[in-house]
């Protein structure tokens, strides 16, 4: 007998005995449902000597036999009615427990959202993508698709999807290219550290998503709810289809505030911020404007995250703030970070620790946020250092920036594109899934190990569009990514430490040292981070110029 879960109340089973009864009341379990048919196989109980072991145990008992691969609209309302009928906690089985799985899918698609129910069975070990398209459908068999073809599909309107769209246009001014998503609006997130630090106006970091899509390109406002990838199709909230040749998955990540108890009901208030959100980061800096004595925390949650150096940004920014007015010292800046280093590339530490030394911050390292109570203005750490037992800490606080917990999207976690941890899973050179020759993904959402930063994007995306075009020639892919990424660190107001570096923490200069040394704090890189990368993001890298963004040849090992 192996129960699975899928829910508090229901679980799933392969073929059971009849002697299975007593150790299956011992779990709890009030109700079974028989979904295999009698006589589906030679060693099979009938289901006449499995009623009468569970009457005989006190159990109820229901036969609702499905023929496999052929769960029909009727079979699920049958299965609605012995639902509604049995006492709970409820067992159903049949030959592996795909059907009864199967069978709760599609009942549950009218009360949960399709990533929930996907996850819940997956969990149990059952892959429900199969029958997305039905529980996008309110759990019943769609009568029309509706299908649209596309030769490319682009999931995703943010830096990577956009600038992917105009990188392909550009190469093939006639390709047929659909990008899919339901914004309304377009943030150029970078920029919110520098509103946060009061560089920045809120407004300036954003513009309507129509006003950004390329010429040419078709915009399918609407939220993706599943893949099919082995169909060549893209499913949309309310069942329409989208078919391609070609899928590009840059969807970005989730900023998972929900992970940290008491979070969510506090963000915005009680002097709790985060420059990760449009909203929050105008209220980081009247905070800092504020702010005359007291403390003030700043969280980093395990990585990956997206730009791994902005909660410290903030940090930095928000100290110049308070020693230029000369209120430095009346005010105890922590920094709990849930890593071990201050920053994962070595060369840059030094300079980064001199800010450190300046702003008198104390670096509290493997201190991991796990609840805030906004009202008493106290968080809670989880605090596991090596080689020691973890530990629980409660921090008071008069100001917290908060860095939330990262996962990728609920729909790409459940999907087949995603590998175990829940990131679409490509080759780290060429960007292209490695299951599937037909999809692609760049951007935060995908598993290279490289920083999620929007420069990574931008080197990312020419890349992508270079071996989507090789391969609808018929070659092999051209392009190689080489790991980079770029955070350019604010240490104060007017200069900046600009870390660039690739796989493996190899450092990837885009200037001479004599005119950025990225490694020491400089003027020049401020100039670049407030007057010429926000021109270069809006009308360069998301109109397809590919200025200092060429993608690298791919290298061949000789056979």
């Amino acid at each position: 007998m192996d129960i699975k879960k899928i829910s508090p109340k229901f679980v799933v089973s392969p073929q059971i005995a009849p002697e299975d009864m007593e150790a299956i009341k011992a779990e709890g379990i009030r109700a079974i449902i028989c979904n295999r048919p009698d006589g589906e196989g030679a060693d099979q109980p009938g289901f006449a000597e499995i009623e009468a072991a569970a009457k005989a145990a006190g159990l109820d008992v229901r036969y609702v036999p499905v023929q496999s691969g052929m769960v029909t609209d009727a079979d699920v309302a049958s299965f609605a009615d012995a639902l509604n009928d049995l006492p709970r906690p409820i067992l159903a089985y049949c030959r592996t427990g795909t059907r009864s799985a199967t069978l709760w899918s599609l009942h549950e698609a009218q009360n949960r959202p399709m990533a929930e129910i996907l996850a819940a069975t997956k969990a149990a070990g059952y892959d429900m993508n199969g029958v997305a398209r039905r529980i996008a459908n309110g759990g019943k068999t769609p009568t029309d698709t509706g299908d649209a073809h596309f030769q490319v599909v682009i999931v995703g309107a943010g830096s990577g999807g956009i600038s992917v769209a105009a990188s392909l246009k550009s190469r093939k001014p006639d390709l047929q290219i659909a990008v899919i998503d339901p914004a309304d609006i377009h943030f150029y997130q970078p920029g919110w550290t520098m509103v946060g630090g009061g560089i920045f106006d809120a407004k300036s970091t954003a513009k309507t998503m129509g006003s950004l899509i390329p010429k040419g390109v078709h915009w399918i406002k609407a939220a993706v709810a599943a893949f099919e990838p082995q169909n060549n199709a893209v499913v949309l909230d309310g069942c329409r289809v989208v078919k391609y040749d070609r899928l590009v998955v840059c969807p970005g990540l989730k900023l998972d505030w929900g992970q940290v108890e008491g979070l969510e009901e506090t963000l915005g208030r009680n002097g709790v911020t985060s420059n990760y959100r449009y909203d929050l980061a105008p209220y980081t800096w009247q905070l800092v404007q504020e702010m005359k004595q007291g403390r003030a925390l700043f969280t980093q949650p395990p990585m990956p995250i997206k730009c791994a150096g902005a909660p410290q940004k903030a940090l930095y920014l928000s100290a110049d703030a308070w020693f230029r007015r000369k209120v430095l010292g009346n005010i105890d800046i922590q920094f709990m970070n849930a890593g071990g280093v201050l920053f994962g590339v070595k060369d840059y530490v030094p300079a980064l620790m001199k800010y450190i030394e300046k702003y008198d911050a104390t670096l509290n390292f493997f201190h991991n946020l796990v609840s805030v109570d906004g009202s008493a203005k106290k968080a809670t750490f989880k605090v596991a250092k090596p080689d020691t037992d973890p530990q629980e800490v409660t921090v008071e606080f008069d100001m917290m920036h908060v860095c939330p917990p990262q996962v990728a999207p609920d729909f790409i976690r459940v999907s087949p594109l995603a590998d175990a941890a829940g990131w679409v899973d490509v080759d780290q050179a060429t960007l292209r899934h490695k299951s599937y020759d037909n999809i692609w993904s760049l951007g935060d959402v995908m598993n290279a190990p490289n920083a999620k930063t929007a420069a990574a994007a931008r080197k990312q995306a020419p890349t992508v569009a270079d071996n989507i075009v090789a391969d609808i020639a018929g070659h092999s892919p051209t392009a190689a990514y080489d790991g980079y990424g770029s955070c350019p660190l604010t240490v104060e107001r007017g200069k900046i430490v600009l870390a660039e570096f690739g796989y493996g923490g190899v450092l990837k200069p885009s200037f001479p040292a004599w005119a950025i040394d990225g490694t020491k704090p400089t003027r020049a890189a401020w100039f670049l981070k407030e007057r010429m990368l926000p021109s270069i993001y809006w009308q360069a890298m998301l109109k397809g110029k590919e200025w200092m963004a060429k993608p690298e040849p791919l290298k061949v090992a000789a056979e």
